[in-house]
């Protein structure tokens, strides 16, 4: 049995749980590493981040480099005398921070490596259609998400499942692997399993023309896309009503698969109901937002909203 030191290191909601089940298993979290507060909103007030918010209730000790290469930094993190590193949804660590404690510095990561590497492995596995993902933990090495693997845990992706219900899933699932992670580094019993150089799929960061949808896509490539994206980052089209053109957010969708020969594109309104035309089919939009204005239902929308004759998504 080892007397565990740890440095825990993320930033958001997800990584909160993880740091949650540590505490809870009694492990000894010496010091808690999170972003830097940053202004946010109308007012450019400084936002904490979710991470440094649960380590102040829980009264640990916080650091929030902005340089994680700077003398001062390192010096206060070696003071800390941890002997194990752990980080969930951080940021690259240089070789002075991971390779620091005895036993290293392992990773959580929302995919089953070596699939989807990168910065968004669970919108990925939704927006690419696979119908199962994961959570793993790793050593950390000089790349990005390439070290031995330590454990995985299998999890199925329901059909209709959205980004977020996905995340929360993971969360869970993820901060439960870490914590059975550190009952093997403590009881000296790790063996790990060396990942394949190459990834078959992977994660990159989604920018917003990721998020725009193509209307000549088929039903099934336009509903996996809205679905990987909902709630966020969120899908995104440009509304055509007559002259006007309207940048739309659509959240919550269902498919029709149907032949028609409608211009995919074409929007199809009624009191109840708002489908857009794709090539094989319609997609049904449930809930959207208008630029400038809240998120809402459909009926809602149609209540007060005429979409004229010609109206298209762009």
């Amino acid at each position: 049995m080892r007397d565990l030191r740890i440095v825990f290191m993320g930033t958001p909601d997800f990584a909160v749980a993880t740091l949650d089940a540590i505490i809870k298993a009694s492990y000894n979290v010496v010091g808690v590493i999170t972003a830097p507060d940053k202004p946010a909103g109308r007012g450019q007030k400084l936002q904490q981040s979710a991470v440094k918010k649960y380590a102040e209730e829980k009264g640990l000790h916080i650091l929030q480099p902005t340089n994680l290469k700077s003398e001062d930094f390192l010096n206060e993190l070696k003071s800390l005398n941890a002997n194990l590193q752990i980080v969930v949804a951080f940021r690259m660590l240089p070789n002075a921070v991971w390779k620091m404690p005895t036993y290293g510095t392992f990773n959580l990561h929302a995919s089953l490596l070596p699939n989807y590497r990168g910065a968004a492995p669970i919108n990925w596995a939704i927006i690419n259609g696979e119908t199962k993902t994961g959570v793993t933990t790793f050593f950390i090495d000089e790349k990005i998400d390439t070290g031995n693997i330590i454990l995985q845990e299998e999890v199925a992706i329901s059909e209709n499942q959205t980004v977020g219900e996905l995340h929360d899933a993971l969360m869970t699932i993820g901060s439960n692997l870490v914590v059975k992670t550190v009952h093997l580094i403590n009881d000296d019993k790790v063996q790990t399993t060396k990942q394949p150089e190459f990834e078959e799929k992977a994660a990159p960061k989604i920018y917003t023309e990721t998020c725009k949808i193509n209307w000549n896509e088929s039903i099934h490539t336009i509903y996996n896309l809205i679905r990987g994206l909902n709630p966020y980052p969120t899908a995104w089209t440009i509304l055509k009503n007559n002259e006007e053109e309207i940048k739309v957010k659509i959240f919550d969708v269902q498919k029709k698969f149907i032949n028609h020969s409608i211009k995919p594109g074409t929007i199809i309104s009624s009191k109840n109901e708002l489908k857009v035309a794709a090539k094989d089919g319609y997609i049904l939009i449930e809930s959207l937002q208008l630029a400038g204005k809240k998120k809402m239902d459909t009926k809602s929308l149609l209540n007060g909203f005429t979409f004229q004759e010609n109206s298209i998504m762009l």
